[in-house]
């Protein structure tokens, strides 16, 4: 059995990871990697194959940094060819970027069986492409592995038949399992006790009365406790263009890390504030509170656990619910997302 696996993003470099490595264990198949280039930058792209072991990939689309039609278009009929050439039994994609999106696309095109990793997520905001990207790669799957059963609800909800749906677990409880007794500091030195956050959602770096709020917010947190941020491209060019005194402020800055940088920070920091959707479960798997900067999110059993609090993107408000979650105790008793066995019960199910 042969399988494309279709990656870009650097979330996806590691459920990839542990996915690769499922396929490698099982006899009889063979796992294609086809990276889309939608994420290129060292510290992005390079770093995580090289810290993860994942296969190096046979093809290299380098696309990138086109309008969203335009690159998912570019995708798509780059994609096409290889299909045709490699002749798959299967097509994988993880998420919900426009990598996810062409790929999908392509295998249908091709007729090739599609299989979506971490399907039935909502956030039921319409105006964010990653939610048009994982409805409508969930729409044409021919199997759909959820990691919760409230993704699940939401695949029904929408028609889907439940033929075509698996409940795995979700495949990042695999990696963080898997990968973090190799945690390892970043480069730069880390303050004793510190926040940990991350920003990069256009909503929020693209809108400068939003970014100044999200930033007034951090500034005064890292009086109290500083926070650590890893600075992604776009959040920096944002905060440039704007002047933001870089020279002045409390908050401290350090290069974007790879995944093993990355535990290490959630297993020693306080607490999470984070627009990322991923960072959000990686903050439960390592027992940390964390706060959402954004307005909704799709990992609801989070919230209605008090593991996650959706604190939007007012000053006052992430200031006022970050001092109350630094005193919380850290009671993690729930067990979700699995048993960090979710890339072996997806490969038997393709191999099915």
């Amino acid at each position: 059995m042969k399988i494309v696996t279709v990656i870009g993003a650097r979330p996806q470099f590691v459920k990839a990871a542990v996915f690769s490595h499922a396929v490698q264990q099982t006899s009889g198949m063979e796992e294609i990697l086809v990276h889309t280039g939608q994420h290129f930058d060292a510290n992005m792209s390079q770093l995580f194959f090289d810290q993860l072991g994942l296969p190096v990939p046979k093809y290299n689309l380098n696309v990138h940094s086109l309008p969203h039609e335009e690159m998912v278009e570019t995708m798509r009929i780059a994609l096409e060819e290889i299909l045709r050439e490699e002749q798959p039994d299967w097509v994988v994609v993880f998420g919900d970027t426009d990598s996810t999106l062409a790929g999908a696309l392509s295998a249908k095109e091709c007729g090739v069986r599609l299989c979506h990793i971490e399907a039935g997520l909502r956030s039921f905001n319409e105006a964010m492409r990653e939610e048009y990207n994982r409805k409508e790669t969930d729409r044409i799957s021919d199997l759909l592995c959820c990691p919760t059963e409230l993704a699940v609800n939401n695949l029904t909800n929408e028609g889907i038949p439940k033929e075509r749906i698996l409940v795995t677990g979700d495949i990042m409880k695999d990696a963080a399992l898997h990968y973090r007794a190799l945690a390892k500091p970043p480069q730069e030195t880390l303050p004793a006790v510190f926040h940990l956050c991350t920003l990069h959602r256009a909503e929020n770096t693209d809108d400068p009365d939003i970014l100044r709020q999200l930033m007034t917010a951090l500034e005064h947190i890292s009086h109290t406790i500083p926070v650590v941020m890893p600075l992604h491209p776009r959040t920096r060019q944002a905060l440039a263009a704007h002047g933001f005194p870089f020279g002045q402020t409390a908050i401290r800055f350090i290069e974007p890390v790879g995944y093993l940088e990355m535990l290490y920070l959630l297993q020693h920091c306080r607490l999470v504030l984070t627009d990322s959707g991923g960072l959000q479960k990686e903050a439960y798997f390592s027992h940390k509170y964390c706060l959402t900067l954004r307005r909704e999110t799709e990992w609801m059993e989070l919230v209605n656990r008090h593991y996650n609090f959706i604190v939007g993107q007012q000053s006052t408000d992430i200031i006022r619910m970050a001092e109350i979650m630094t005193e919380m105790p850290g009671l993690f008793t729930d067990d979700l997302y699995g048993d960090g066995h979710t890339a072996e019960m997806i490969v038997e199910a393709l191999n099915c």
